[in-house]
């Protein structure tokens, strides 16, 4: 009985490493997000359920996701280098389409109660994106449809945003502004292709 649950404990493993293991590609023309949501319909419906269960637009989401990691499930930071040849450590933990870091993702299953959430899984990311929106808005007031400051908050944290310290740092203002820039866009071309989007089909209760 014991060799049973075990073997039964070592198969689920198993699967679950195999289903981790499938990130989709990136979406051949990240640029529309209309395009990315015929390729990846399942992306829009999980972008949908995350913009119902917490109130953040759905252009901001992706404009975000467009930003970290341009779609690519399993991205990380380049590495460091010694001599600038040699590669080195990452600087940071940050991982998966949001590039959460290791510690606000376990801090983010905890309080959503998602704990069997990947960084990996496009789902997930765009349920602690639009946790971390939410939380910011309660908390700091910045309005879910202001990419722009979403994202210096995202980037910086909540206490390192209520301490302006984003104010130092020039490039970080100009890659803020291109999350709103994108977010404009991704909210223009939304418009125009929505109703043409398939629709989440009633069976389906995953995304």
């Amino acid at each position: 009985m014991l060799l049973k649950k075990s073997l039964k404990w070592i198969l689920m493993g198993f699967m679950l490493l195999a289903l981790t293991a499938c990130t989709p590609a990136p979406p051949q023309n990240p640029h529309s997000i209309c395009s990315v949501f015929e390729e990846y319909p399942s992306w829009y419906w999980a972008a949908q359920d995350a913009q119902k269960k917490y109130g953040v637009p759905i252009h901001v989401q992706m404009a975000i996701v467009y930003q970290e990691s341009r779609f690519k499930g399993k991205a990380k930071p380049p590495r460091t280098k010694i001599l600038w040849v040699i590669p080195w450590k990452r600087p940071t933990s940050a991982y998966g389409y949001a590039q959460a870091l290791n510690g606000t993702w376990d801090h983010y299953k905890k309080q959503s109660g998602n704990t069997t959430a990947s960084r990996n899984n496009f789902s997930d990311a765009t349920h602690f994106i639009s946790w971390y929106v939410d939380q910011t808005h309660r908390k700091l007031g910045i309005s879910k449809y202001n990419a722009y400051a979403q994202y210096l908050a995202f980037h910086e944290g909540m206490g390192g945003y209520s301490r302006g310290t984003y104010r130092k740092k020039a490039w970080l203002i100009k890659v803020a502004r291109k999350v709103q820039y994108r977010a404009d866009i991704f909210n223009r071309q939304l418009r125009a292709c929505q109703g043409q989007l398939k629709k989440k089909p009633w069976w389906r209760f995953w995304t």
